[in-house]
């Protein structure tokens, strides 16, 4: 081994523990390792940010891009009503829900299929009585599968392409990935909805609980000595959110007020209508040194904590100044991961309030705003019901209590359509790139207002684009060096002596280990030229042990931190780190029995 080869492969096992632990973002870790790598001498100066260069960081930038164009011209509205009903057995909603999520994860990205699809399946879960974790597993599972089916619904299949090109002079198609990828696909739903799903365990619907818990509405009094009185409601502010409650109007004179309530001078006797947790408000009277109202027995007060909504009245506020709560997934790339709510100054800058948090299997009212914010968490927010939308898409944050889709546009769905499949065939055809064709709907999109030009930048994943332009100069400086090489000849010796089809397998059993703990973007990155290198010295077609690469990233079914659907589910799901590993084994089973029949027929070695 070189020293070269020493310094990478050192470069390259720090790089992955780090994304292991997952304390730091994956693209500073990248950029990070980057830099290193410049510092050292192993990656040329030239070289350091050839990566914002390739083609493949381009397009995975645009199939978000395109992506959105669906979600925006209604199409999927046409569907959404075939898939609330509470009245199908869990198989069969499983099998329905899966399959059009999948059908649908194929031509977008996956994450974005199943943030499109998780609010529906609660909702479903929550009218049929069953725990969501019984179908959101198999939903992640699901669009996780779809995504193997085409060039585009995945980002290692687009990174494999990338590859291939460079290292075998063409890329993939659209549809290349389509024979093996379908037949893995449909194999996995079909066990998931007949079988598998049984295998998940049944978690309590820990954000209804939240959501329960903290929406408890009460009355409060202004003593005669109290500090507030003479003093604006917003005053209030900070003593509510320590407390993490919200206060929605006062009550003077036997008249509710709501719209004005926050510039209203506070008198003695005024009683105040707040809402969250018991403890909360409990909390909130004594920090702010209130008290509740005078001959009030415990009956009482549990009817007026209880969760109906408060009647209206002649001073009810407008329906945009209304105090709404919404459950909502924390998802990778949003503002708030590695942050707490007191941090990001939540209340003051985006109008919002934290009430409650859910994480795993655990649920937490007390001091939220200073818990550090992980992807994965559900949060209980409050805010005005005419700005809580945008607040909420400005964070990046993903909400699980409704379900938002567009109304259809019939002109929308078929401009979108039009321009998505003539990109597919001009550039089957060869006339362009798939990566030019791609940016010519794109910009269609934006020039017909299905997409906005100046949303672009808000609905492209850049943590992910920034990992992936710096990975790539990394994997190419240990390609170069010989490291991929010396890994491929250590795989052919454990390979049975060089047995093509063992080491097809060892190279599906190695990836999707990688792949369960690591970024499936950073594996293929690694596993890629691994594979192209090891079918040569095998003497075997380089195809194959592409193909097998590229499928083998996309299988992060054990762990929660695998995939991004995978940990989006985790906390709407109540589920726990534990709970992925029984049906994830299973479904990787399936994958290694149907896709490595299916790689030897279709590229054969």
């Amino acid at each position: 081994m070189t020293l070269d080869q020493f310094i990478l492969f050192a470069l390259l096992g720090t790089i992955l523990l780090f994304l292991l632990w997952g304390r730091i973002r994956y693209d500073l870790v990248a950029f990070s390792g980057l830099l290193a790598g410049v510092v050292l001498g192993v990656i040329p100066q030239d070289q350091a940010f050839s990566g914002f260069s390739n083609p493949a960081v381009f397009i995975v930038a645009l199939v978000l891009i395109a992506s959105k164009a669906f979600e925006n011209s209604g199409a999927l509205a046409l569907i959404m009503p075939w898939l609330g009903s509470a009245n199908r057995s869990t198989t069969k909603h499983i099998a329905l829900t899966g399959g059009i999520a999948g059908s649908l994860s194929a031509v977008i990205n996956n994450v974005a299929a199943l943030a499109l699809f998780m609010p529906l399946d609660i909702a479903a879960a929550r009218k049929a009585n069953r725990p969501p974790s019984t179908t959101l597993m198999p939903l992640a599972f699901a669009t996780i599968l779809g995504g193997m089916v085409t060039l585009i619904g995945t980002p290692p299949n687009i990174i494999a392409s990338a590859i291939r090109a460079e290292r075998l002079g063409a890329p993939y198609g659209m549809f290349s990935f389509a024979p093996v990828g379908l037949a893995v696909a449909t194999a996995g739903i079909l066990f998931i909805a007949l079988i598998g799903w049984r295998l998940v365990p049944r978690r309590e619907d820990k954000s209804a609980a939240l959501l329960r818990e903290a929406s408890f509405k009460a009355e409060v009094v202004v003593p005669e000595d109290s500090q507030f009185a003479g003093r604006a409601v917003a005053d209030l502010d900070d003593c509510a959110e320590s407390a993490d409650v919200i206060v929605l109007g006062v009550i003077r004179d036997h008249a509710r007020n709501y719209a004005k309530a926050r510039g209203m001078e506070l008198r003695a006797r005024d009683h105040l209508i707040v809402e969250g947790s018991g403890d909360a408000i409990a909390a909130f009277i004594k920090a702010a040194g209130l008290s509740e109202p005078a001959g009030q027995n415990e009956e009482d007060k549990a009817s007026a904590r209880a969760s109906q909504p408060i009647p209206n009245e002649e001073k009810a506020p407008p329906a945009a100044q209304r105090p709404q709560i919404v459950e909502v997934a924390v998802p990778f790339d949003s503002r708030l991961v590695g942050r707490s709510a007191r941090g990001c100054d939540l209340r003051r800058r985006h109008g919002l309030t934290l009430i409650g948090m859910a994480r795993g299997a655990s649920i937490s009212h007390a001091q939220v705003r200073d818990r550090e914010i992980e992807a994965g968490d559900v949060l209980l927010l409050a805010g005005p019901s005419g700005t809580i939308s945008t607040s909420i898409n400005t964070l990046g944050l993903l909400p699980i209590s409704r379900v938002e889709v567009a109304s259809p546009k019939p002109l929308y769905i078929a401009i979108t359509l039009v321009l998505f499949f003539a990109a597919l065939i001009v550039a089957s055809t060869g006339l362009l790139s798939f990566a030019v064709a791609l940016a010519i709907a794109v910009a269609g999109y934006a020039a017909f207002g299905i997409v906005p030009a100046r949303e672009f930048y808000s609905h492209i994943d850049w943590s992910v684009i920034v990992m992936l332009a710096c990975l790539l100069p990394i994997g190419a400086a240990f390609d170069a060096t010989g490291g991929t090489a010396l890994i491929a000849n250590s795989i052919a010796q454990f390979s049975a002596g060089g047995s093509p089809v063992v080491a097809l397998v060892v190279v599906m059993v190695i990836t999707m280990t990688l792949s369960d703990v690591l970024n499936n973007v950073a594996t293929i990155v690694i596993m890629g030229p691994v594979a192209i290198e090891l079918a040569g010295t095998v003497g075997a077609n380089p195809d194959a042990f592409l193909m097998a690469a590229a499928i083998s990233a996309s299988c992060a079914f054990l762990t929660p931190i695998g995939h991004k659907n995978n940990t989006l589910i985790m906390g709407p799901g109540g589920l726990r780190f534990g709970d992925y590993w029984r049906l994830g084994i299973c479904v990787e089973l399936i994958v290694l029995a149907v896709g490595i029949p299916m790689l030897l027929l279709i590229w054969p070695l």
